[in-house]
């Protein structure tokens, strides 16, 4: 089982995090051929340089882990899958390493996804450390199901006419009937994209936080929620900043919020970032709140009509062509 003391060495000591991440990308920037993937691999040994130990949690074995928690732990891996999928290739021009891919269920292949030439250098330089981040949420659940984890399943990031981008986009009415939506095309799609799915994860792991059991697996959620919030946070504050210029990205930030509203459920509280009237003043809408200052959550059915791109019923579809892997695959019921 995890013990608290190496959670806390995991998430809580930030030197070492801040090393992992630095030989993560010096290494994936030299070996991107390879891997970026297998350039996170290669980072969780240590920093040479500064022989500073990196800490990796210990794999809890699956035995201790009460069912319902595998299940929801395996639903949050899917997801980690398709996230770090895309921000690797947006970073990096490749996918997850496959060392990385392997489990129970159908192991699929990823289609699309391409490297973002970044015209801003402060967003590349988001982009890597986004990227690093679902590396390591991949790496920490793979590790913590041990041999129950789920194999990544087929997902499509595509965001050509048949991608689920272009789709996605389609039907928020971002581009028209027959137009294409590609985020790897310039900072601000590749910005658009990451809201779409970041804001996504946030509301699933608030949403199965009351499904875990096991208080150490809740604590790491927690620390996965917070790492998946900011970077919500920092990719709508992007698209707000940059929509003071190009209006227009504001405007595609609350078609999406829309389309997300739409499918998942009858409740409207999905946010764009449309300003908002505070004492008669404009104010930015960085966070998706309620009046307590809480951010929703999203049960898996909810989460699996947006990733599915189908508000009824259904086990696969837009990104997940082919369903997501687990006990947890099916969507809400229109």
């Amino acid at each position: 089982m995890i013990d608290r003391e190496t959670l806390l060495e995991v998430f809580d000591i930030a030197e070492r995090k801040r090393t992992e991440r630095r030989r993560f990308i010096k290494m994936a920037s030299t070996a991107v051929a390879a891997s970026a993937g297998a350039a996170m691999l290669s980072a969780c040994g240590g920093d040479d340089d500064k022989n500073v130990p990196i800490v990796t949690p210990t794999p809890a074995p699956v035995s201790t882990l009460p069912a319902g928690d595998a299940d929801v732990l395996n639903f949050a891996l899917n997801l980690e899958y398709l996230e770090a999928n895309y921000y690797t290739f947006a970073a990096f021009g490749t996918g997850l390493n496959t060392a990385l891919t392997s489990g129970t269920g159908s192991q699929g292949a990823v289609v699309g996804g391409r490297k973002v030439p970044f015209a801003d250098a402060s967003v590349a330089a988001y982009a890597l450390e986004i990227a690093a981040d679902e590396n390591a949420h991949v790496q920490f659940l793979r590790q913590t199901l041990g041999s129950s984890a789920v194999a990544q399943p087929a997902i499509n990031i595509d965001g050509g006419a048949s991608g689920a981008f272009t789709a996605a986009a389609r039907s928020a009415g971002v581009v028209g009937p027959t137009g294409t939506f590609d985020p790897y095309a310039s900072d601000e799609t590749w910005l658009l994209g990451g809201m779409l799915l970041s804001d996504v994860g946030v509301t699933a792991y608030k949403g199965s936080a009351s499904l875990i059991s096991n208080k150490i697996i809740l604590e790491a959620a927690a620390g996965i929620l917070a790492v998946e919030a900011y970077h919500s946070g920092l990719l709508r504050t992007l698209l707000y900043r940059k929509g003071l210029a190009m209006p227009n990205l504001r405007t595609n930030t609350d078609l999406i919020s829309n389309a997300r509203d739409a499918v998942d459920n009858p409740i409207d509280d999905d946010q764009g970032i449309g300003p908002v009237t505070i004492d008669g003043a404009d104010a930015s809408n960085i966070v998706p709140s309620d009046s307590n200052g809480i951010v929703f959550g999203r049960k898996a059915g909810d989460v699996l009509n947006i990733a599915y791109l189908n508000a009824g019923a259904a086990t696969s579809g837009g990104f997940f062509p082919a369903g997501v892997n687990g006990n947890i695959r099916a969507s809400t019921a229109g």
